[in-house]
C-alpha cells in the first residue's frame, strides 16, 4: 500500500513508523507542516521533538510544502494533526477519494455561530463529506506504538473501505487494529477520556488514595457513556478499546499528558502554568468546555467533567473541587 501521514507530531510520526515497518513493505510517507522541522528530521532520521531517541525507518519517506501533490496514487491517508487543525487540512484535501482517517481526539472549539463544538466526523461532514473517512482511536500512547510495543487499535468508519484499509495497513504481530462502525461512540469516548484524565491526575496528585481513583474511573465512564449515547453511539462501544481501554491508559499511565495536566494542578498550578510545563498539546484542557457544553446542550449531567472546567477556569481550587463531587447527594447507580 502506498500510505500518507499528514502531521508529524508525536502520533502521526508513531503511525508513520509503524506503518513503514509493516511486514507487508508498505510505501510510507511523513509530512510536515513546518519545511524546517521536516529537514531537520531528515537531517536526524529522528523526530528529537516528539519521539526522541526514536530511530525513522530508512523507508519511511518525509515531505513538507503542498499537501494535496502527495495524494496521486495513495491508498489511504491519516491525518495525524490536532483537533484544531482538523477542518483546515480537510478543507484542503476535500477532493480525495481514498480512504481517510483521523488520529485526533475532542471536540473541536465553538465556530462562529454555531451552539457547540463539533468531533472530527461532524466536522468532515461539514468541510469534506465526500470523502470516504472515519477514526482511528484506542488506548495508545505514541511512544510505545513507535517502539512496536503491543498495542490495540479501533478503526472506526460508516465505510466498510475505509476500516479494512486501516486493517491492511496497520495489523501485525506488534499492533491489533479491531473494525468497528460506531464512530459516535468512539470519538465520544477519544474526548471525554482526557477530560477525565485530567480529574484522575488531581485525585492522584492529592494522594487521596486508590479506592477514590477507581471510583472517578468508573463513574467518568458512566459520565462518557450517558454522553455518548445522547448523541447516537451504542452502550457496548464504551466497554471496548476506545471507552474503557483509552479511559483507563490516559487516566492511570505515566506517559499521559492530561493526567499530568491533574498532578500540576493539585500541586497549586493553574491551568496555564500546567500547559507551558508540559510544553506539549494536553487535548483535555482545550476540549473540557465544549464537551461539557455539548453536554448542557443535550441535557447530559456531567458532574465530573464540569467540575474539571470549573479548575481549569480558575473557579474552584483542587481541594474545594474534591469537597464539591464528595458532597453530591446520594442516587442509585
Amino acid at each position: 500500500m502506498k500510505i500518507v501521514v499528514f502531521g508529524a507530531g508525536a502520533w502521526g510520526t508513531a503511525i508513520a513508523i509503524s506503518a513503514a515497518l509493516h511486514p507487508h513493505g508498505h510505501a510510507v510517507t511523513l509530512w510536515a507542516r513546518d519545511a524546517a522541522q521536516m529537514a531537520a528530521m531528515q537531517a536526524a532520521r529522528e523526530n528529537a521533538r516528539y519521539l526522541a531517541g526514536v530511530p525513522l525507518p530508512a523507508a519511511l519517506q518525509l515531505a513538507a510544502g503542498d499537501p494535496a501533490a502527495l495524494l496521486p496514487g495513495a491508498d489511504l491517508v491519516i491525518l495525524g494533526t490536532p483537533m484544531a487543525a482538523l477542518r483546515g487540512l480537510l478543507q484542503r484535501l476535500q477532493d480525495c477519494r481514498m480512504p481517510l482517517a483521523w488520529l485526533c481526539k475532542g471536540f473541536e472549539t465553538v465556530q462562529p455561530g454555531a451552539a457547540f463544538g463539533l468531533m472530527a466526523h461532524e466536522v468532515h461532514a461539514q468541510v469534506a463529506p465526500a470523502v470516504p473517512a472515519g477514526a482511528l482511536s484506542g488506548p495508545s500512547f505514541a511512544l510505545e506504538v513507535a517502539r512496536g510495543q503491543p498495542t490495540a487499535l479501533v478503526a472506526s468508519s460508516a465505510h466498510p473501505a475505509v476500516r479494512q484499509a486501516l486493517v491492511e495497513a496497520l495489523h501485525s504481530p506488534q499492533l491489533r487494529v479491531y473494525a468497528n462502525d460506531d464512530v459516535r461512540g468512539v470519538e465520544v469516548g477519544g474526548a471525554v477520556k482526557n477530560v477525565l484524565a485530567i480529574a484522575t491526575g488531581l485525585c492522584d496528585g492529592l494522594q487521596l488514595g486508590l479506592n477514590a481513583r477507581a471510583a472517578l474511573i468508573t463513574r467518568g465512564l458512566a459520565e462518557m457513556t450517558r454522553l455518548g449515547v445522547a448523541l447516537g453511539a451504542r452502550v457496548e462501544t464504551f466497554m471496548g478499546l476506545s471507552g474503557l481501554g483509552d479511559l483507563v491508559l490516559t487516566a492511570t499511565g505515566d506517559l499521559s499528558r492530561n493526567r499530568r495536566v491533574g498532578l500540576l494542578l493539585a500541586q497549586g498550578l493553574d491551568a496555564q502554568q500546567a500547559v507551558q510545563s508540559l510544553g506539549h498539546v494536553a487535548e483535555g484542557v482545550y476540549c473540557a468546555r465544549t464537551v461539557l457544553a455539548r453536554a448542557l446542550h443535550v441535557g447530559v449531567e456531567m458532574p465530573l467533567s464540569e467540575t474539571v472546567v470549573a479548575l481549569l477556569d480558575g473557579q474552584l481550587h483542587a481541594g474545594a473541587a474534591v469537597q464539591r463531587l464528595m458532597a453530591r447527594d446520594p442516587r442509585e447507580e
